[in-house]
């Protein structure tokens, strides 16, 4: 039983992990969902008393990379926090996690410290957790409200190992929801998208727990030639349009025919170049089928296809909206992740 932020106490000095990974652009937020998805914990931790120190990562930089500097997500979140009263909020952004006279100083002043991009220290991917033995020093306990990186074994992730840990409402909403998956009415149907191939990693033992797999997105380019995946008739892998942008009439037409037959069905990945009007058909007519199929249960995960439901007006139709496709797959598999285990 994962142990929610209400049980946590007054006056404490907490760790709180948060999905700080927001597409940015010239220093622009282009969507700070994940952000908002965590105001409710950290008002409540705020409202106790309690001094946060805020980690999380973003992109994948090899040393210290200032294009991927956490500065931005820092200033949209104190933006959200503090809204029409800025400066209401003591608050400090702190570019070094390693010092730890500037953090202890950071905490008699401030009730946020917020850390640089952990990723900028090779010990977060490694799973290293000295590279927080400052902070475990320093404070009496971690929030977890990262779900989107909950299948990771990063030192952040796995830091619960070390101190006594408690998780956000976000992460255990989505927990939730992960778990409807999973026990899912069958038929369940799975639809696979998007360019990225580490989603592939899954779909041996996936298609050992599911009854359809479509594919579509990129993927179909990337596994052309392998011939277990071929031929499992469990998959259906797309034949896309000549210039393998987007799906074709036959693939919308025979995933469609699946999805009308389906009790559970979970999506992530966008079907064709989500990014060119031109090959948004595929996306866009899947989205519907979804939308309006009779299943029981609709699972939605990954940013252009929750983009593609919110766009439809469709979102209402879903049941569940992933903050990742990565966690949900892995959760799927093992039904547990590194997060807590």
């Amino acid at each position: 039983m994962l142990r929610s932020v209400e049980e946590i106490g007054e006056n404490l000095r907490l760790i709180l992990r948060l999905d700080t990974d927001l597409p940015i652009d010239n220093g622009i937020i282009l969507d700070d969902n994940r952000l908002r998805k965590s105001i409710p914990t950290i008002r409540f931790l705020l409202e106790r008393n309690n001094k946060l120190i805020i980690i999380g990562h973003r992109g994948r930089p090899t040393g210290r990379d200032e294009n991927l500097s956490l500065k931005p997500v820092y200033l949209e979140l104190m933006n959200l926090l503090e809204g029409n009263n800025p400066g209401s909020i003591e608050n400090v952004f702190v570019d070094n996690i390693k010092d730890e006279e500037k953090i202890n100083l950071a905490l008699e002043e401030n009730q946020i410290i917020f850390v640089e991009n952990i990723r900028f220290w090779e010990e977060e991917e490694k799973g290293n957790m000295e590279l927080f033995t400052n902070l475990v020093r320093s404070c009496h306990a971690l929030v977890n409200d990262a779900i989107a990186v909950a299948h990771r074994e990063a030192a952040s992730i796995v830091l619960h190992r070390e101190m006594e840990t408690y998780y956000g409402f976000n992460f255990l909403e989505e927990v939730e929801g992960m778990k409807k998956t999973l026990n899912g009415e069958k038929p369940i149907t799975l639809i696979l998208g998007g360019a990225k191939e580490d989603k592939l990693k899954y779909i041996n033992e996936l298609s050992q727990k599911l009854d359809h797999i479509l594919i579509g997105g990129k993927l179909p380019k990337i596994i052309s030639n392998n011939q277990f995946l071929m031929s499992n008739e469990k998959i259906k892998i797309a034949k896309l349009r000549e210039d393998g942008l987007d799906l074709s009439d036959e693939d919308i037409s025979q995933f469609i025919e699946i999805i009308n037959s389906s009790n559970t069905i979970i999506w992530g990945g966008a079907m064709g170049f989500y990014e060119d009007e031109k090959s948004r058909n595929g996306t866009q007519k899947i989205a519907m089928a979804v939308a309006k199929s009779r299943a029981s249960f609709k699972t939605i995960a990954g940013g252009d296809t929750s983009a593609s439901i919110k766009d439809l007006g469709l979102k209402d139709k879903i049941n569940f909206i992933s903050s990742g496709g990565g966690v949900l797959l892995e959760f799927l598999v093992k039904g547990d992740l590194p997060a807590w285990n």
